[in-house]
């Protein structure tokens, strides 16, 4: 795809909670997912099997591999959108876009399940439905790791940044994936079933780093929009590598004993349940401890199903001294 000064000009990075939705379930639906994200796969997968995630309008929408519906994945708005803000342009998806993805999910499965044709008939309802399971699953599966996850495609963003004020576009696309490369003014991505032409496309790029999109690189093209192109995010691989608490006795003098042992259980997002039962504190004692500390900022609060899961923030990760460098 050739590119032009001005293409250039309005190439910029965004950060969206989407593609992080549609990526890390589909890697929870693979038969052999990345290794790298065991551990967090190992605690998620149960609770969306639970809360009955694994069959319902996702599944439907997002196979283990092959096409997802471009819908899904609206061309985010500023640097870093909320993820209501990207839901609001899911529902506001035209009927003829979603019917057209539709028929293109169809021609990539084998049996499409029976809700796809709801949707079909009543985009409007069935958005408004698939958007809700969307905040369900972003509260089960993402909300808490997120501060943790965006710490890494913020570096990521900083990195290349830096990397274009030092050495250039032709630099930033040569080193972002092997499968991208940078020459004459275009852009080529090796193994792409479709050339790309400016007729078919918007002017600009939208280059979104992701902590689920790897190994390869993921596209969205759709008329008079930017190229969206998903990357894996630098640094993935120490994302669900927590080191263990190097300042926990310094933090003990300050918060005491039991709130230092509570944060430092918070290697994984976990109930007030679970929290009690490796640590004998009561139920009674670890959700008083938790609220103070949660009001202080150094935990946050995640409704999963008929529970809700607490984790450390970036504040607790520093205090402890368990921030990945």
């Amino acid at each position: 795809m050739e590119f032009s000064a001005s293409d250039l000009a309005r190439m910029r990075f965004s950060i969206s909670p989407m593609w992080e939705v549609v990526t890390s379930y589909r890697l929870l639906r693979a038969s052999r997912p990345a290794a790298v994200h065991l551990p967090w796969i190992e605690q998620v997968r149960p609770r969306l099997v639970e809360a009955g995630l694994d069959r319902g309008r996702l599944a439907a929408l997002i196979p283990p591999s092959g096409y997802l519906p471009d819908f899904l994945n609206p061309a985010p708005a500023g640097h870093a959108p909320a993820l209501h803000e990207e839901l609001d342009a899911i529902r506001g998806s035209t009927t003829a876009a979603v019917r057209r993805d539709l028929e293109h999910l169809g021609h990539h499965l084998d049996r499409p399940a029976p809700w796809i044709g709801t949707l079909n008939a009543d985009p409007k309802s069935g958005l408004a439905e698939v958007t809700e399971e969307i905040e369900r699953y972003w509260e089960l599966a993402l909300a808490p790791y997120w501060q943790r996850m965006r710490t890494v495609l913020d570096s990521d963003v900083f990195h290349r940044a830096r990397q274009v004020a030092e050495h250039g576009a032709g630099a930033l696309f040569n080193g972002l994936h092997a499968k991208i490369s940078w020459d004459d003014n275009t852009l080529r991505l090796v193994r792409r079933q479709e050339t790309l032409h400016r007729t078919t496309k918007g002017a600009g790029l939208l280059l979104i780093p992701s902590v689920f999109a790897g190994p390869g690189v993921l596209t969205v093209v759709r008329d008079e929009e930017p190229l969206q192109l998903a990357y894996p995010a630098r640094g993935v691989g120490l994302l669900w590598d927590r080191p263990a608490p190097a300042r926990s006795e310094a933090v003990t003098a300050v918060l005491g004993r039991s709130r230092t042992r509570l944060l430092t259980e918070l290697q994984a997002p976990a109930s007030t349940t679970e929290l009690a039962r490796r640590t004998g504190i009561s139920p009674a004692g670890v959700s008083q401890f938790l609220t103070a500390m949660r009001d202080a900022g150094l935990v946050s609060a995640h409704r999963a199903g008929r529970s809700v899961l607490y984790a450390r923030t970036s504040v607790a990760d520093d205090l402890l001294g368990t921030r990945p460098g």
